[in-house]
C-alpha cells in the first residue's frame, strides 16, 4: 500500500487534524500561537513555549476556553475577541424580499450568544452592506453585475415598498432583520456593539477599510463569524482575515447560505481544516457562564 508523502497538503482528505504529540508554538515573537498535546490552542499570546512546556492554567477572568470541531479547545483573550456578524440584513433575510429558511434559522441561535459575550466583554461588530452615493461610482463592474437580474436592478435602485434604496446606508432594507435591529441598538446604547460598513462582499478586502481600522485601534486578534450567505460574504471577510493574521472562528449555526448542498459545507471544511477554527453557540454559552 502506498502511503501518502509527508509534506502532502495538509487537509488532503483530512477528517479530523491529529494532535500533536508535543506542544509547539507557531508564528514569531510578536503574534504566536502555542499548542499542546492536551488539544488546547492558546491564542492568547500571553505566553511562549517554556522550555518545559507546561501547560499554562486558564486565567477565568480574562480569558475563555471554548471548545471546537477536531477535537480541540482555543483559549481567548476576552478583551481581544469580536463576534463579526455579516449582512443579517432585510435584505438578505426579510421575508417580503426572498426565501432565506436557514438564514432566518440563525437569528435565534444569534440572539442566544449575543448577551453572553457581551458580559464577557467580547465586542459585537455588526458588518454590513452600506452603500453611498460616491461608492456607488467606484464599485466593480463584477460587483455591479453580480447584484442585478437581466441587467435590472442593483445597488441603489429603488425596492419595493418602503424598503428604500438596494443596500444604501440608513434604507430599510439595509437595516438589521427583525429582532437583530432592536438587539443591535441595544447594544449600542450600552457601548458593546458597533455598526460597520462595507462596500465589497468582503468587509476587510484591504487596508484601511472600516473593519480593519477597527479591529487594528482596539488591539483585537480573535474573531467569532457568522452571518449569511456563508460562502459569499461570509467566507470572503473570513479568508481575508486570515490572510491578515486574525484568529479566525466559524460558528456554524449562525451561518447559512442560500447556495447549493456542499456550498456551506465546504465553506466549514476548510475553516475548520486549514484557515482557522469551528464552533457553534452552545459551545461559546457553555464556556462564558
Amino acid at each position: 500500500m502506498s502511503q501518502v508523502p509527508k509534506h502532502d497538503t495538509p487537509i488532503l482528505g483530512m477528517a479530523t487534524r491529529p494532535r500533536v504529540s508535543k506542544a509547539i508554538e507557531y508564528g514569531n515573537t510578536a503574534n504566536f500561537w502555542v499548542e499542546y498535546p492536551s488539544g488546547l490552542i492558546d491564542l492568547t499570546r500571553s505566553q511562549r513555549l517554556t522550555t518545559d512546556a507546561v501547560e499554562p492554567s486558564l486565567v477565568s477572568s480574562t480569558q475563555l476556553d471554548i471548545p471546537v470541531t477536531g477535537d480541540r479547545t482555543i483559549r481567548v483573550d476576552k478583551s481581544k475577541a469580536a463576534a463579526v456578524i455579516i449582512d443579517m440584513q432585510n435584505f438578505f433575510l426579510h421575508p417580503e424580499l426572498r426565501v432565506h429558511t436557514t438564514g432566518l434559522a440563525c437569528v435565534d441561535p444569534l440572539l442566544n450568544v449575543i448577551a453572553p459575550l457581551r458580559k464577557q466583554g467580547v465586542k459585537i461588530l455588526w458588518v454590513n452592506w452600506g452603500l453611498t452615493d460616491q461608492e456607488l461610482k467606484t464599485v466593480p463592474p463584477a460587483v455591479v453585475r453580480g447584484f442585478m437580474k437581466g441587467g435590472f436592478g442593483g445597488f441603489g435602485s429603488e425596492m419595493p415598498g418602503n424598503f428604500g434604496r438596494l443596500l444604501m446606508r440608513d434604507a430599510r432594507n439595509s437595516e438589521l432583520y427583525g429582532p437583530l435591529q432592536e438587539e443591535y441598538l441595544k447594544g449600542e446604547k450600552e457601548g458593546t456593539d458597533v455598526w460597520i460598513h462595507k462596500n465589497r462582499m468582503s468587509g476587510i478586502w484591504g487596508h484601511q477599510t472600516a473593519l480593519d481600522l477597527y479591529l487594528k485601534e482596539n488591539g483585537i486578534t480573535t474573531l467569532f463569524f457568522g452571518g449569511v450567505n456563508a460562502d459569499q460574504c461570509v467566507s470572503g471577510t473570513f479568508i481575508d482575515a486570515y490572510f491578515q493574521g486574525y484568529d479566525c472562528v466559524m460558528v456554524e449555526d449562525i451561518t447559512a447560505t442560500t447556495s447549493p448542498a456542499g456550498g456551506l459545507e465546504n465553506v466549514l471544511y476548510n475553516a475548520a481544516n486549514s484557515q482557522g477554527f469551528v464552533t457553534n453557540t452552545s459551545n461559546i454559552i457553555n464556556a462564558s457562564n
